[in-house]
């Protein structure tokens, strides 16, 4: 038996309370797994975790004994990864996960310049509009807004803020008329993106608050579905600012109820990453990236007003 390895799998299996989701991230069969941790089990003569068809559970060694794995696993990565950023240039496959609005603001440029300096890294890219799972995904890294953080145990770090429009097309504005404050939207066609569940914008001025509830023309999980029907004048949609920029730009989509705040107003784009302590030369590498990426001035300086 590889004890160090066994750790390492009961470690992941706690750590996702599923036997079955830690043999996928660990690229092994829930067979190898299972009988991994009963070795462990079998070598120190003591029951660590307690199983049942529906859940596990620490027992009190298993506790201890994790705290103990988790150190020595830990240190065992720091020692490796400092040598590894000593003599080799980062490598390998880096598992990201963006939302839309992250990707339409840039994350493919940031991708570019990074794997320039960096050749051997190779980007495996998951694009989401509605959820996502770190933990069951197996991600590096996620770039998301901050109305889709999934995690609390992830660590965050703000980057940039983004905008919702409420947009249409001229030929829609012109069979149907151009609503003048949110009330009338109730007459209009909408088209919004949405998981499956009721979905509402909201809207603010001076004089107070207004929810208008959508979805009655066309809701779609994907933001890109919503802008295409959109440019093919099906009604009136609600989307972060970098994916309808060009559209605005060329007059193909308008702007409508710009003296209302949109949905509380601006809201942050954030990296989040897991919080381990020991991270891998190519994760920490693009980590360092990035928040360097976002803090030069002349791009923040950009970025705000394209926003």
């Amino acid at each position: 038996m590889n004890q160090l390895q066994a750790m390492r799998v009961f470690t992941r299996v706690v750590e996702l309370s599923s036997f079955n989701l830690a043999a996928r991230q660990l690229g092994m069969s829930a067979a190898a797994v299972t009988r991994s941790v009963g070795m462990l089990e079998a070598h120190l003569n003591m029951r660590l975790l307690n199983r049942t068809t529906r859940s596990l559970s620490l027992t009190e060694t298993g506790r201890e004994y994790l705290d103990g794995c988790r150190t020595i696993i830990e240190k065992l990565d720091e020692i490796e990864s400092n040598l590894v950023q000593a003599t080799r240039d980062p490598r390998g496959t880096l598992r990201i996960a963006a939302s839309a609005t992250s990707v339409a603001a840039g994350l493919g440029t940031l991708l570019s310049t990074y794997r320039a300096e960096h050749p051997r890294i190779r980007f495996d890219v998951t694009t989401f509009d509605t959820h996502v799972d770190m933990v069951e995904g197996g991600y590096d890294v996620c770039f998301c807004d901050d109305r889709r953080l999934v995690n609390a145990t992830f660590v965050s770090r703000m980057l940039t803020s983004v905008r919702d429009v409420v947009v249409a097309s001229p030929e829609y504005l012109a069979r149907h008329g151009t609503p003048n404050d949110p009330v009338e939207l109730n007459e209009h066609s909408l088209l919004t993106v949405s998981n499956g569940t009721a979905r509402s914008w909201e809207f603010s001025d001076v004089d107070g608050s207004y929810r208008v509830y959508t979805g009655n023309a066309l809701a779609s999980s994907g933001s890109m579905m919503v802008r295409i029907a959109a440019l093919n004048h099906m009604g009136i949609t609600q989307l972060p600012h970098p994916l309808v920029a060009d559209d605005l730009a060329r007059g193909t989509l308008l702007p409508l109820l710009e003296r209302y705040e949109v949905n509380g107003g601006p809201r942050s784009v954030s990296m989040l990453y897991p919080s381990r302590n020991y991270l891998s030369t190519k994760v920490r590498s693009f980590i360092d990236y990035v928040v360097e990426h976002y803090r030069a001035p002349d791009r923040t300086a950009a970025r705000l007003a394209a926003a």
